[in-house]
């Protein structure tokens, strides 16, 4: 007998996939995706009453076991700690949704946030896919996402912090997929274009965009990108953004980057 699409993904990636910055969005999105191809959770975020209520509802919805951990995964301490909290636990697929994007000039942001953005989208991520990593290489089996995005491509005004962050995960996914897929272990960027969450919306945005894919579901940026595990190194979820994502890349360097920085610059009324 055949298995099933689900059989195969949770014993390749099962039985605990490990959400960081699942609590609400494309996190949550993520984890139901993760629950609906039969794995169990462990959600990790900032905010307690978020989690609670977000593991609420995929226990209700897909009779999964559910672990939340409240953490600021800015802290090297919580990190470790976090760590600690499930080393009992069998971590099969890590994804790494926790990210901050702060919006505006450079040199008009406050420092520590950019300290802490890159605590956060570079150095957590770095140490939980070390971490969790080793122990896969060692099942010779497992799978590793990282949230990256669109701005990954090019140098983009207003989010020229963010967007350099957000390169470290995409080029460092591309070199962990040379390095670990010999050895089991499949690893994947995930690089889409503005997406509907309520962290986009708390942005307050103008829409609608120019030069930008119109947001998309995190339903289906998290449908799309499990679906690429294992296919690839990189994927650009909806359709619309990969056509701009081609679009894009077809200009020259300098035209590029204006294009998208008008993009970015227009959406925030700059």
């Amino acid at each position: 007998m055949t298995a099933s699409p689900q059989t195969d993904f949770a014993r390749r990636y099962g039985p605990w996939s490990l959400v960081a910055g699942g609590s609400e969005g494309l996190g949550a999105s993520l984890a139901a995706q993760a629950a609906t191809r039969g794995l169990d959770l462990v959600l990790v975020a900032r905010s307690r009453q978020r989690l609670d209520e977000t593991a609420r509802n995929l226990r209700d919805q897909h009779g999964c076991q559910v672990r939340t951990i409240a953490a600021d995964l800015t802290s090297r301490q919580a990190v470790a700690d976090l760590f600690q909290q499930t080393a009992d636990l069998e971590i099969g697929l890590l994804l790494c949704n926790a990210a901050l994007a702060p919006i505006g000039p450079f040199l008009e942001q406050d420092a520590e946030i950019q300290d802490q953005t890159v605590a956060l989208n570079c150095l957590a991520t770095q140490a939980m896919v070390h971490h969790y990593g080793n122990e896969m290489v060692a099942r010779r089996r497992g799978g590793i996402l990282l949230m990256s995005s669109m701005a990954s491509f090019q140098g983009t005004a207003l989010v020229a912090h963010y967007a350099a962050t957000k390169a470290y995960l995409r080029v460092l996914a591309e070199g962990l997929w040379q390095e670990l897929r010999p050895m089991g272990v499949d690893v994947l960027a995930s690089c889409p274009g503005p997406i509907d969450t309520p962290a986009f919306r708390r942005t307050k945005p103008h829409l609608p965009l120019w030069l930008l894919p119109r947001p998309a579901s995190p339903d289906l940026v998290a449908r799309q990108t499990l679906d690429a595990l294992g296919r690839g190194p990189v994927v650009i979820p909806q359709a619309t953004a990969r056509l701009t994502a081609r679009i894009t890349r077809l200009l020259p360097g300098r035209l590029q980057r204006h294009m998208v920085s008008a993009g970015t610059k227009a959406m925030y009324n700059s």
